[in-house]
């Protein structure tokens, strides 16, 4: 299926390792100019290595300054950015006892803020040109709480909000706003929250792992690809009526009513 995608401009941040890199490897699979954002830039060039064609700049997300300079950075090299996927931050997991306003902070800088410094200034850009697709990897955690993941589900919870909220504010525009809220992923990220989960409950990683698959009906965590799949169709015209959407991708873990 041909979706439509060639020549067009697209931003993935987060897009050197797990959900993101596999997006911005979907993408040019489709013929779309990507670039991805990173933190670090040994991360950039290494993930270049392995996405033939595509551009690269390293920049923290959460500082808004860096994320602003990122965007005209990439818009200077390939052109005004006709998709942004925000795939960007994670919160780090933390056990309600040792929850402080800090780390609520924190939560919210690593995965509310490093989208939002991204999407605030793009959305006006791609609403002036009337037209723009907006993705953001989100999270279950914003629908379900965590004992371990209390302030990063309530910033995943705050995106969703976001999204919905944005997707009809412009989707007069021209620009759809969409998320994607994935379950357990075979990413270095999951692998981090399985380990905080273990020494939560008083047990190895493996347990963990065991335990957490147990819980998923589909029987087993989804692959970064099949994230991306879902992305790149949510990115495309063939999606052209869906915006201020979630999309639930948990393998029927939370089956509930949207």
């Amino acid at each position: 299926m041909d979706l439509g995608l060639r020549d067009k401009v697209v931003l993935v941040t987060g897009g050197s390792k797990g959900i993101g890199f596999a997006c911005a490897g979907a993408f040019l699979a489709e013929g779309a100019r990507v670039a991805i954002c990173s933190r670090a830039q040994a991360n950039v060039d290494r993930a270049l290595q392995s996405l033939p064609g595509a551009a690269g700049v390293a920049a923290d997300c959460a500082d808004s300054a860096a994320a602003a300079a990122m965007i005209e950075a990439v818009e200077g090299r390939l052109g005004p950015i006709d998709v942004l996927v925000n795939s960007a931050g994670a919160a780090r997991r933390t056990p309600p006892p040792d929850l402080t306003p800090k780390a609520w902070r924190a939560a919210f800088d690593a995965k509310f803020f490093s989208a939002i410094n991204v999407i605030d200034p793009l959305v006006k850009r791609m609403a002036a040109r009337g037209s723009g697709v907006i993705v953001t990897i989100i999270g279950s955690g914003g629908k379900v709480a965590s004992p371990t993941h209390i302030a990063g589900g309530s910033a995943n919870a705050a995106l969703m909000l976001a999204t919905a909220g944005l997707g009809a504010a412009y989707a007069a525009s021209g620009v759809r706003v969409v998320g994607v809220s994935p379950g357990l992923t075979e990413t270095g990220r999951v692998a981090e929250g399985l380990a905080a989960d273990a020494r939560l409950s008083g047990i190895d990683v493996e347990e963990a792992r065991r335990r957490a698959v147990a819980k998923i009906p589909i029987g087993r965590p989804a692959s970064p690809g099949e994230i991306a799949d879902a992305v790149v169709f949510l990115a495309s015209g063939r999606a052209s009526y869906v915006t201020g959407a979630t999309l639930a991708m948990d393998g029927a873990l939370n089956p509930v009513v949207l």
